[in-house]
């Protein structure tokens, strides 16, 4: 064993981390990029959460055969793709079916009930979808979000405007009163026990 930063034994076959990191032991993460074609036309549903677009891709090892000295084709993966809120409007817009795709996202199992009993498949949860441009060319256009109106800017404390008189001061109510009580208090009425009692 050789000593590894800190003191620690270190075997050569487990990664270390540098001094002040984590263990890399510790460290899982589901983000995955796959490269692939899109087998099913994308479609765009309204939940309760939003609205998110799905679609599936297959993903085909490609391979060099010594033997044979040509590119050959190995295993296929197959993959649900959920793209929510405006990539998935993007999405719905953009990508067709047969279209070459890179996908990146978060990957999970799916899991349902059916009548067959427990079914699960990979799904995956993107951040981004492209057409994959070593396949072909694309004309990308920036989305067009409304443009949001222009807000006065508030006065700052020096440069406000108090009223001047009491004209001023009501001028633009709703109604304009004798300056009185609304309503009167007999306070023969009042209670000698205090409100909260």
């Amino acid at each position: 064993m050789v000593p590894g930063p800190e003191g620690r034994r270190h075997t050569g076959s487990e990664p270390v981390a540098p001094p002040g990191a984590t263990d890399l032991r510790s460290t899982v993460s589901s983000k995955i990029t796959v490269i692939g074609n899109v087998v099913s036309s994308p479609t765009k549903h309204r939940t309760q959460n939003g609205s998110v677009t799905n679609f599936r891709m297959a993903s085909n090892e490609r391979r060099f055969d010594t033997a044979t000295q040509d590119w050959i084709d190995g295993h296929s993966f197959f993959v649900a793709v959920e793209c929510w809120g405006e990539l998935g409007g993007n999405v719905a817009h953009s990508i067709s079916k047969r279209d070459p795709v890179v996908v990146v996202g978060a990957i999970r199992t799916h899991e349902w009930e059916s009548e067959q009993g427990r079914r699960s498949r990979p799904q995956i949860r993107a951040e981004a979808v492209a057409p994959n441009l070593a396949r072909g060319v694309a004309d990308f256009r920036r989305t067009q979000r409304p443009a949001a109106a222009p807000e006065d800017p508030a006065p700052s404390v020096g440069e406000q405007e108090f009223p001047s008189s009491v004209e001023d001061l009501v001028s633009g109510r709703d109604y304009v009163g004798d300056g009185g009580t609304l309503d009167g208090v007999n306070p023969a009425d009042l209670s000698a026990e205090p409100a909260h009692a």
